[in-house]
C-alpha cells in the first residue's frame, strides 16, 4: 500500500464521490477509480458501495479513514521536519473549534502565530460539541482542537491544555436596557425580559432553561443555531443574549453593554492535540497556546478586552 492510494481514498471520502475527487486531484476519473480498485484488491475488501453516482463508505472503508488520516498526517510531519532544517516555515495546520472559543482565545492565538509563521496556512473548521472536537483530533482529521465545556475536559489518549475560563454574561439589548448603572445582575433580574437563546445542549442555554424552570418570568423570543446571528439580533432590539465573555469585546465594539450574570457559570476552554506525531506547525501553535495561558488570568472578567 502506498500513500498515493490513501490520498486518493481520502479525496473520495472528503469530496463525496469519485467525480469531485478526481476534479480536486486534477486526474481523470477512470484513473482514480482504477487506483481505488487496486487498493480494495490489495486489502481484500470493498471500501465503497457504488450506489448510482454516489460512493458510500463500507464498514471496512469507515475503519480505514482514521488510520489513513494519521498516515498522511505523519507524512506531512516528516516532510515539515526535513523542511524546517532548511529554515522553511511553510505548510498547513488544520484546526477545529467550537463557536465561542473560536472567537477567543483562537483569534488572539492565530494573530500571534501568523506573526511568527506567516507562510503557514491555517484551515479552521467548525464543531458544536466537545465530542466532535475530540473525535476530529483522535481520528487525525485535525491536529488542534478548541473546546468549551461546563467542566474541565479530560480525555484519555489526548493532550489537553486548559486555556481559560469564560464566565457567562448578558449582552444587553440597547432598546430594553432597564438594568441601571451596574456591572453585574442576578439571574432573577432576567425576569420580564425577552431573550435570544442558543439551541439546547449549550451552557448558555442551560442557564436560561434553569432560570425559566425556577419560575423566572423571562421569554425566549428567538432560538438561534448559528451564533453569528446573535449580535445582529441584539443590535436590532430583538432581545438580550446570554453568552460567554469571549463575545464581550466584539459586543463592546458594536456599542453594546455587557453584564456579568451571578451566580457565575463558567465555560472551561481547552486546547486538544494528539500526544505524539504532531507537525512542526502544530507544535509551534501549542507553544503559542502555552504563552497565552501564562499571559491570561485564570478567570476572564466580563467585558475584558
Amino acid at each position: 500500500m502506498d500513500t498515493r492510494k490513501l490520498k486518493y481514498f481520502l479525496a473520495v471520502v472528503d469530496h463525496g464521490g469519485f467525480n469531485r475527487a478526481a476534479e480536486h486531484l486534477l486526474i481523470a476519473q477512470p484513473s482514480l477509480s482504477q487506483t481505488i480498485a487496486g487498493l480494495e484488491k490489495e486489502l481484500g475488501v470493498p471500501l465503497f458501495h457504488r450506489i448510482g453516482r454516489r460512493a458510500v463508505l463500507s464498514d471496512a472503508g469507515k475503519e480505514l479513514v482514521g488510520p489513513a488520516r494519521v498516515v498522511m498526517r505523519d507524512l506531512d510531519a516528516a516532510q515539515s521536519a526535513v523542511q524546517s532544517l532548511r529554515g522553511i516555515r511553510s505548510g498547513r495546520l488544520d484546526i477545529i473549534t467550537m463557536p465561542s472559543p473560536g472567537i477567543e482565545p483562537l483569534t488572539s492565538m492565530i494573530s500571534d502565530f501568523t506573526l511568527s509563521y506567516p507562510s503557514v496556512r491555517l484551515n479552521v473548521s467548525a464543531a458544536f460539541t466537545p465530542e466532535e472536537v475530540v473525535e476530529s483530533v483522535r481520528s487525525g482529521s485535525t491536529e488542534i482542537g478548541l473546546a468549551g465545556s461546563p467542566t474541565a475536559i479530560r480525555v484519555p489518549g489526548v493532550e489537553v491544555l486548559e486555556l481559560e475560563r469564560q464566565p457567562l454574561i448578558l449582552i444587553v439589548n440597547p432598546h430594553a436596557d432597564a438594568f441601571g448603572n451596574v456591572k453585574a445582575i442576578q439571574r432573577e433580574d432576567l425576569g420580564g425580559h425577552r431573550l435570544i437563546a442558543s439551541q439546547r445542549g449549550s451552557l448558555m442555554r442551560g442557564l436560561v432553561d434553569e432560570a425559566l424552570a425556577s419560575g423566572i418570568n423571562a421569554e425566549i423570543v428567538v432560538e438561534v443555531a448559528h451564533r453569528t446571528s446573535i449580535l445582529p439580533l441584539v443590535l436590532a432590539g430583538v432581545g438580550h443574549a446570554v453568552m460567554p465573555s469571549s463575545w464581550a469585546p466584539t459586543a463592546h465594539r458594536a456599542g453594546l453593554r455587557t453584564l456579568l450574570i451571578e451566580p457565575v457559570s463558567q465555560l472551561e476552554v481547552a486546547i486538544l492535540s494528539r500526544k505524539e506525531g504532531l507537525t512542526p506547525a502544530a507544535r509551534a501553535f501549542l507553544k503559542v497556546a502555552e504563552q497565552h495561558v501564562t499571559a491570561k488570568p485564570a478567570a476572564v472578567a466580563a467585558g475584558e478586552t
